[in-house]
């Protein structure tokens, strides 16, 4: 017959335990940390040595890098994820105006409203970030579904894709719970099997906006009709809609050219 655990061993044993679980968040946060690290590292060289060489893709890397390092939140302006953003749509502009500077025998030279365009929708996204992201920390009970979804649509329009575990997402996971609470009435436990559903059509979606979001900037030639139609739908039913000139629009948009070509 096994002995009975002592109050003394049931204690030490609940020690171990969360000791084991801070240890390992601590290790977790340690890698946030050294990734922002090494990526900075990286893309800081670029913009002191060789800026015309950063990439929309090296923009994106450290932004990732940065906010996972702050705990999800929103970079400060004026950070070097938002310097290397910055830089990224000069990069652009720059490229965009490549044939018609050619052709004139002249440098190459930032197309400005190409350049606004962007950097518009980068201050667009910071400012509803900044918005968001205040309530989240202060009072997250009253994030709205209008606030996460204007926010996950400033993020794709700003980047090109949407951060699987970024702000805009954490935004929509609170609403989830929020909208699960509201259900319950006067009983402020979420509604799981509701919350869990939307949390997975989210999921859904974030994983097939990540897969597409990648070929339209990488290989656009190669986007499928199944892929659109797919991130089509799956965004219907994270949000309820889909969004005019979105991700999904863009998809399908890319894949009409393909089949003409």
């Amino acid at each position: 017959m096994a002995a009975k655990p002592t109050q003394a061993g049931q204690d030490i044993s609940s020690v171990a335990h969360a000791e084991g679980s801070q240890s390992a968040q601590m290790q977790s946060e340690l890698t946030k940390q050294r990734n922002f690290e090494d990526t900075t590292a990286d893309v800081g060289s670029k913009l002191a040595s060789a800026p015309g060489s950063i990439s929309k893709e090296d923009a994106q890397a450290v932004h990732r890098a940065e906010s996972r390092a702050l705990g999800g939140q929103q970079p400060a302006s004026g950070s070097i994820s938002s310097q290397a953003q910055h830089q990224a749509a000069v990069n652009q502009g720059a490229t965009a105006s490549t044939g018609t500077s050619a052709s004139a025998g002249t440098n190459a030279a930032p197309v400005d409203p190409n350049v606004q365009s962007q950097l518009d929708r980068q201050a667009n996204y910071e400012d509803a970030a900044s918005k968001v992201g205040g309530k989240l920390v202060n009072e997250p009970g009253n994030v709205t579904k209008e606030e996460a979804d204007l926010l996950h649509s400033r993020e794709q329009r700003a980047f090109g894709v949407t951060e699987k575990g970024g702000l805009a997402s954490q935004a929509q996971h609170q609403v989830a719970e929020n909208e699960g609470a509201t259900t319950n009435g006067s009983i402020a436990t979420p509604s799981k099997p509701g919350v869990q559903s939307q949390l997975d059509r989210q999921g859904n979606y974030e994983d097939a906006a990540a897969k597409v979001g990648s070929k339209l900037a990488n290989e656009p030639q190669n986007i499928t009709k199944e892929e659109a139609d797919l991130l089509h739908s799956r965004e219907h039913r994270a949000k309820g809609y889909t969004e005019k000139g979105g991700l999904a629009a863009q998809a399908q948009h890319q894949v009409a050219e393909n089949e003409k070509s």
